[in-house]
């Protein structure tokens, strides 16, 4: 049984955007492996190391970490200690994994989301910069990237929990048919 069509739309919806960030994320590794090999001949080829590349590469590195978790959370990516689960059937897998959303993940990310977004804009207000850097780069766009993900996490996490459901309700995962053979869950 499919999902009705709203709740698949917003599924797929879902999956496009998780998937678009996740490659720009994966674009971003592209900058930060080129600021640590331009950082590696500045400093022991030349003689002359940059005030700049640890800034961007630990900015650079957060945010690909944080942004990446949605994708990774559509491809079920995340730590999980399959000793009893991978033994259930579908329809208890669906129903612990729904519960599981609504008690632990919603909570948690509507508070990172709030807290997130207060941390951004009180940087965003001071004009915030890293004062430990001698290059004194502005800070919050990389701390915008932290309700940015909690935001990017809800929209996903809110398809995995309709599957979850659908999963619970009929026994059956309503995205197998369409995944391509071999393709992980």
């Amino acid at each position: 049984m499919a999902l009705p069509r709203p709740l698949s739309a917003y599924c797929a919806l879902a999956d496009r955007i998780s998937t678009w960030t996740g490659w720009l994320t994966a674009v971003l590794i592209v900058p930060m492996v080129l600021s640590l090999v331009w950082e590696v001949f500045a400093r022991y080829l030349f003689t002359a190391p940059t005030v700049w590349a640890y800034d961007l590469t630990y900015m650079l590195y957060g945010s690909f970490f944080m942004l990446g978790s949605a994708y990774t959370l559509k491809r079920d990516g995340h730590i999980r200690t399959d000793t009893f689960y991978a033994g259930w059937s579908v329809r208890r897998q669906g129903w612990t994994d729904a519960v599981c959303y609504l008690v632990f993940f919603f909570p948690g990310l509507i508070a990172l989301l709030w807290v997130g977004w207060e941390f951004f804009a009180k940087s965003f207000g001071q004009g915030e910069r890293v004062v430990t850097s001698p290059w004194m780069p502005i800070v919050y766009p990389f701390k915008f990237v932290i309700p940015l993900a909690a935001a990017l996490l809800l929209v996903q996490g809110l398809a995995q929990f309709i599957r979850a459901v659908h999963a619970g309700m009929t026994g059956e995962r309503p995205d197998a048919a369409t995944r391509a053979p071999g393709e992980a869950v």
